[in-house]
This record gives C-alpha cells, structure tokens and sequence, in this order.
C-alpha cells in the first residue's frame, strides 16, 4: 500500500472522497492503495494465529532508552522481539497502535484505534504509557483526532492529526494548537530548532520555519518517513525502502543503502549511524549508517498501512 494512504475511521461517504484522492496519489507513484484500519473480521482474523504472536501492518518502531529495548507498534497491539526475533506482545492492548513515538524512559505516545469489540470511540486521540505499553492512559481528543505521526521534542508534542488533515502542537498533550492544514504522512522535528519542522507529502517533502503553521513548496525527491536525531543527519526512506541522508536539513540527500523487505512501514534514527526500518518483512537495524542491515524482528504478514 501506498504509505500516503493510511485510512482513520471517518463516515463513509468521506473515506470514499479520502481514498479516490489517495488512488490518484497512488497512481502517480505506481503503488497499491489499500486501507490499514480494515474490519473486525480483518481485526480478528489477523490477531487469532494460535501462537498469538501474528504481528502485521507496523507503524511505528522504538528503543526505550532505560534499556535499549525494541518496542514495534502494530495493527495489533504492541510487541517486542525475544531473543530469536520472535514478536512477544506487551501488555493486554490489541488496539490499532498508529501514531507512535518513544517519549522518554517507559514513556510510549500514541494515537489510534480500538481492537475488535473494544471500548471508546473509533479515534483514541492521545494516549499515554508510562511503563512500557503494558497500561495506556487517555490524555485528550478522544473520538476527535487520530494521530498518524507523533513527535516529542523540546518539551512539545508535535502530531499529524489524519482526521483533521493538519499539524497540531501540545506543550501538555492535553491542550492543542492548530497549524496548518495539509496531507501528510510522517513529520520530523529539527533536533537544534523546535519551530522547524518537516513533513513528508504526495509532492516531497514540505518544511515549515514557524512550528508548523505554514509551510513551504513541496521539493522532490518524494520520501515516505523522516526521523531526525541529530541535527547535521536527517534520515528518510522514500516509497521503495531505500534510505537517504541528508547532513544539510533536507535541502540534499544522498542514498546510504535499501532497507530488506521491500515497501517501508515505518522509520527511526537513534543516531546519525543507527537506523530501525520496518518493512513488509520485519523490523531491520542498521548500525553503519545504512551499508548493512540486520534484521530484529519478523513479521508473518507482510500487509501495509
């Protein structure tokens, strides 16, 4: 599936304007458009496997930095290798885990959508753990937002809300102020500047100077997910999962290698040279900037956002 076209939990008749918008952006990429919240068979089918451990349709990957552990969000719950790269899930949750971001120590945000058969409305807004995904607390926008990127950076919380089409920013993630409207897929955060901050679109990439309440052009090339830990080493995967470094906040880039497993699912930089890349086929690491990868985590179906 096209990354620019995961599907929130809208009415009807705008899912149906939301996703012939997203096959023309599709098209243009020669991708397949597909929808990521799927339906309580889907939901129920995919979490059933007798093992328990069917792990698909990633969005978001982390290191806890209290003991560098791996932690994945998934269309299922969220889950952790064991020591052979067997998913173990965290946690009772198997909700529809979208937006999600390592905040600090045991500390998980996030934004998504109920399991099966769940409580609460369809958009659980911003969620917050404290202690490593295995308990969620509500902080705000229930049934209101869901967040398809979310990042924690100088004492704000920066998300693209995918129901509302725009950036928003928290200090609290309790209170919210709106930024500019825009389709989007993933966001990244100068790591020296709070109010720079850079969104992936259908066009390229779109860089904001004032905390996301504009933005500029769209400037090729076209990349799907961003993460930026350091300030002179922004990484990017692009729709078919090579990633690009640019060391000058995105205004160049240059191919440092592609990730195994063909379209990307998700993306984080702890450092300028260590990578995790989730792919249709797991979740890979690499420690040398690209040129190598290997893999910490399988996945059993290869389904995207």
């Amino acid at each position: 599936m096209s990354p620019f076209t995961r599907a929130s939990r809208t009415p009807r008749s705008a899912r149906r304007r939301r996703l012939a918008a997203a096959a023309a952006t599709a098209a243009a990429l020669g991708l397949t458009v597909s929808a990521c919240s799927g339906t309580d068979d889907d939901r129920a089918s995919s979490a059933g496997s007798p093992s328990g451990v069917t792990v698909s349709h990633i969005h978001g990957v982390g290191l806890d930095p209290s003991d560098q552990r791996l932690y994945v969000a998934t269309h299922e719950g969220i889950y952790t290798p064991d020591a052979e790269g067997r998913p173990t899930p965290v946690g009772d949750h198997r909700d529809d885990f979208m937006g999600f971001t390592v905040a600090g120590a045991r500390t998980f945000l996030a934004s998504g959508h109920p399991a099966a058969g769940g409580d609460g409305p369809g958009n659980k807004g911003l969620i917050r753990s404290t202690d490593a995904g295995r308990t969620w607390e509500q902080l705000s926008l229930a049934g209101q937002s869901d967040f398809h990127a979310l990042e924690q950076a100088h004492g704000r919380i920066y998300g693209y809300d995918s129901t509302n089409g725009r950036l928003r920013t928290s200090r609290d993630g309790v209170a919210w102020k709106d930024g500019a409207a825009l389709q989007a897929h993933d966001i990244a955060v100068s790591p020296r500047d709070p109010d720079v901050v850079l969104a992936t679109t259908p066009g390229g990439v779109v860089r904001s100077a004032d905390g996301g309440t504009t933005f500029g052009r769209a400037a090729e090339p076209v990349m799907a997910y961003l993460s930026w830990p350091v300030a002179d080493a922004l990484h990017a995967l692009d729709v078919t999962g090579g990633l690009h470094l640019s060391t000058d906040g995105g205004s160049t880039w240059k191919k440092r290698g592609t990730v195994p497993g063909g379209a990307p699912q998700a993306l984080t930089a702890v450092s300028a040279d260590h990578v995790l890349a989730a792919t249709q086929t797991g979740v890979h690491e690499s420690e040398d900037g690209g040129a190598t990868f290997t893999k910490r985590l399988d996945v059993e179906s290869g389904g995207g956002h």
